[in-house]
């Protein structure tokens, strides 16, 4: 049987609910460390699946991009049936606290903060605007930044909902994440990767339209 790589992805189906609506969504759920012992990154909708991708490895944490509800809602689930702590960053308390108001995360992620599992090292790059807490997850050795909702393929994350602003992810974005090799793979919240230096452009029309 071929060993698990440093990355691991598996998709997750369910639905995302805030301001009164619900959608159906997939998401993206990354499993990212070795053989032995790994970090899940944004703990959606099924936990069976995900705790199956893990296999026998142990769970060195749930890592929690934002705290939207498609991303976190079987955090608590996860944590508790590997025994690891939920990181997120403390502005998200307001989001995580509609999905989850008698379970508080486990420890904070800043800006700076750095996770490993392994061996792969996991840089937190804080980038509000999405959310006001949203954090991407950038591991320079695999050339790879995981950036939950806050870049896609085809542009930024989406700004139009409470919590979120526009001209805040924009900065977050050419202040965090450009700035990284062009040649480095987004791993995305949903949908596919894309890289770096192709979002450029596409980032560039979107402060054109201003939205």
């Amino acid at each position: 049987m071929t060993p698990p790589g440093p990355i691991d992805h598996v998709v997750t189906s369910g639905t995302f609910s805030l301001d009164g609506g619900t959608w159906d969504v997939d998401n993206n759920v990354w499993i990212v460390g070795d053989e032995n012992e790994v970090l899940v990154i944004d703990a959606a909708h099924d936990a069976d699946k995900i705790e199956f991708a893990v296999g026998g490895r142990r769970v060195v944490a749930v890592v929690c991009t934002h705290a939207h509800d498609d991303h976190v809602n079987q955090a608590p689930a996860l944590a508790d049936r590997f025994s690891a702590p939920i990181l997120l960053n403390p502005a998200e308390a307001p989001l995580w606290e509609m999905t989850h108001p008698n379970r508080a995360p486990d420890r904070e992620l800043a800006d700076g903060d750095v996770l490993t599992a392994g061996g792969v090292e996991l840089r937190v790059l804080q980038t509000p605007g999405h959310s006001p807490g949203s954090s991407c997850l950038y591991a320079p050795e695999l050339g790879t930044v995981f950036t939950g909702d806050t870049l896609f393929n085809g542009g930024p994350g989406a700004t139009g909902r409470s919590f979120s602003d526009f001209d805040t992810i924009i900065a977050s974005i050419r202040e965090k994440l450009l700035t990284l090799p062009g040649d480095t793979t987004v791993r995305t919240g949903h949908g596919d990767p894309t890289t770096i230096g192709a979002e450029l452009p596409h980032l560039e029309e979107w402060i054109a339209r201003g939205h």
